[in-house]
């Protein structure tokens, strides 16, 4: 799905703030764009085929073996991946409503959708409602597929237990996937990374494409791993936050949200499109929202909110009021 994902931000010249993508806005990168700047060299030369020293690194910090430990270019370049390696499956599942690349990679594969699919796809915390499956349910989850693949893109973005690498490299269906374009707010990168047993990331290796990791990502990615400062320093006070705003927006005649575990969640409109209403937001006050109708079970009522700072929370909310109001009269 190259069109239709958050964060199209490239559409609009006139956004002030941008509620759209779900990575968090409030992370000072001035160091690592200071770091970046006396790494352009490094652009002269081929970079690593397969990222090992950036993997040994993460694996380290993980506790677990590099051979259970595989570099991709995002999360989105993990799936498709997966989708490759295990094409032969034939059958999938994917837990709705949630990001549409795994029904798409699952498509441009050849697989076919049923509730026993050889392979499983899940995202959790799940974009875009926000929700934590226990980890005891997501184990038992397992026992039923083939190959469980858990998305935990947004690992760091809530306070619930999550599977955690060094349990799951002892399984052999079970793969996790990481972010460290969230867990570290550098969508621009293209960063991310798989952890699962070493027979799995064989396979996968195997379907991998050299040099998948550019130079100056490579050189930003160890150099987070090894500052290991996260993107969000004060998890409790933003979670809060986003509480917060979800009460305020319920609030509002018309509105409706739903309970999250992370930094977004979903809402919907009653009287409007989350299309109308994300074009008169846009339009009106600079403030860019995502419109989730296209992800698979929603309607073209639903939209997805990201927390910003207090005062940016108060202006959507105020913003949204106003549409209300001007709708009614």
């Amino acid at each position: 799905m190259i069109e239709g994902h958050g964060d199209d931000l490239y559409r609009y010249d006139n956004i002030k703030m941008n509620f759209s993508s779900n990575i968090y806005n409030g992370t000072d990168l001035s160091a690592l764009d200071a770091f970046l700047c006396t790494q352009m060299q490094t652009i002269r030369s081929y970079p690593e085929p397969s990222a090992a020293s950036l993997e040994q690194m993460i694996a380290l910090d993980c506790g677990i073996s590099p051979d259970e430990v595989l570099v991709t270019s995002g999360a989105v370049d993990a799936i498709y991946l997966i989708a490759q390696a295990y094409r032969h499956e034939g059958t999938c599942h994917v837990m709705q409503p949630t990001f549409r690349e795994y029904e798409d990679a699952c498509r441009v594969f050849g697989y076919e959708e049923c509730e026993d699919g050889a392979l499983c796809w899940l995202c959790n915390p799940n974009n875009p409602t926000g929700d934590v499956i226990a980890v005891e349910d997501v184990l038992a989850l397992a026992e039923h597929h083939h190959l469980l693949i858990v998305d935990q893109s947004y690992e760091d973005y809530t306070m619930a237990p999550l599977l955690q690498p060094a349990d799951v490299v002892k399984r052999d269906n079970i793969i996790l996937l990481h972010s460290m374009t969230k867990r570290y707010a550098v969508p621009g990168l293209r960063l991310g990374y798989i952890t699962a047993s070493a027979p799995i990331i064989k396979r996968l290796r195997e379907q991998y494409r050299p040099w998948a990791i550019n130079a100056l990502s490579l050189e930003a990615g160890k150099w987070l791993v090894q500052r290991g400062e996260t993107a969000i320093s004060d998890l409790e006070s933003y979670l809060a936050e986003t509480q917060r705003l979800r009460a305020l927006l319920n609030e509002i005649d018309g509105i409706e949200t739903v309970d999250t575990q992370t930094n977004f969640f979903l809402c919907t409109i009653q009287q409007a499109t989350a299309a109308e209403l994300k074009e008169y937001l846009a339009r009106e006050h600079g403030i860019l929202i995502r419109d989730a109708s296209n992800f698979t079970g929603l309607t073209p009522h639903h939209f997805r909110i990201a927390t910003q700072s207090p005062a940016e929370n108060d202006d959507l909310v105020a913003a949204i009021l106003n549409y209300e109001l001007r709708r009614l009269n």
